[in-house]
């Protein structure tokens, strides 16, 4: 069934009569996504998928936006209703493309990270990436958050296991044990959880909005390596400078962020038949821990990684 119908069914289907049609919304990677036209009120935001999605993904997603806009100070859509087969929201506008429009983002994910931090890793529940399940038991340990729960996690999928062999999985693990030596302690705060440049929007007066979250406390730099290392347009290279400055980043934090943006990676892999390099990526990336062993010294990051990019 075409986009447009199903997700007019879809929305026929939870009582909203008054949508006369949809138009199809595009950049989503797994869901079905439109804009509904509406007799008697305001167009609205509707995704779907077109079989049967799990029955929590959509309330975790409403979830985590209610979070984001009432413990982050940080600007959501409206959830209008959430359910199994549906999610609909209020119409956000696209962002504007302007430096000053970066720049606000900056000062507003600044602020979201000094307003929630927390003294656990994790959240009181599984919630979602894509369609993948995201773990999130709690742990003191922000190390072993990330090893469990954000990289290793992923080793069992059925796709990943093709894409690495069995050198790169070990690789992996003895990366996980270097993790301390690898990023500094750093506490955990709200995140977003799939913050790339797609997932930015903005209000009508201009503020940004943010969607499609994967909320958990987790380290900061992790929303930070996937703005970091996704598309993002030139006027953002503010965005970056601000927020540096703003969160007393140090000089090596570009260094970081392909090792982080592991967890992403590896999501990717595990979700899609076409993986959009993640698998070259990963394996870029694990390639010097084919070589080390557990008991190596301790090491440089810059020199470990070299010139390696997201």
């Amino acid at each position: 069934m075409p986009t447009a119908s199903l997700l007019l069914d879809r929305l026929h289907a939870v009582g909203l009569s008054d949508v006369t049609a949809v138009e199809p919304a595009e950049g989503g990677m797994a869901a079905l996504a439109g804009v509904a036209t509406r007799r008697g009120g305001p167009p609205l935001f509707v995704k779907s998928f077109a079989d049967m999605p799990p029955a929590d993904l959509f309330a975790a997603e409403a979830e985590g936006l209610d979070v984001l806009r009432e413990r982050g100070a940080i600007a959501t859509p409206q959830v209008v209703l959430a359910n199994r087969d549906v999610l609909v929201l209020s119409v956000l506008r696209p962002r504007p493309a302007e430096e000053a429009f970066w720049e606000r983002f900056a000062h507003a994910l600044a602020r979201l990270r000094t307003a929630t931090t927390h003294d656990r890793f994790g959240w009181p529940r599984d919630n979602w990436l894509g369609r993948g399940r995201q773990e999130n038991a709690w742990t003191d340990d922000g190390y072993e958050f990330f090893t469990l729960r954000r990289l290793l996690r992923w080793l069992p999928e059925r796709r990943v296991q093709a894409a690495l062999d069995e050198g790169d999985r070990r690789a992996l693990e003895r990366l996980c044990g270097r993790l301390p030596d690898l990023l500094p302690p750093r506490p955990a705060c709200l995140t977003h959880g799939d913050l790339w440049a797609s997932n930015v929007l903005a209000t009508d007066d201009g503020q940004p909005a943010l969607i499609d979250p994967a909320v958990s406390y987790t380290w900061a730099e992790v929303d930070l390596a996937h703005l970091w290392c996704s598309p993002h347009p030139p006027e953002a290279k503010q965005f970056f400078d601000v927020y540096a400055e703003l969160t007393g980043l140090d000089e090596g934090w570009q260094g970081r962020m392909p090792l982080i943006q592991l967890r992403q990676h590896l999501a990717v892999i595990a979700q899609f038949d076409h993986d959009w390099g993640a698998a070259q990526q990963v394996r870029a990336i694990l390639k010097p821990f084919r070589r080390l062993g557990r008991r190596s010294p301790a090491f440089a990051l810059d020199r470990l990684f070299g010139p390696i990019a997201c």
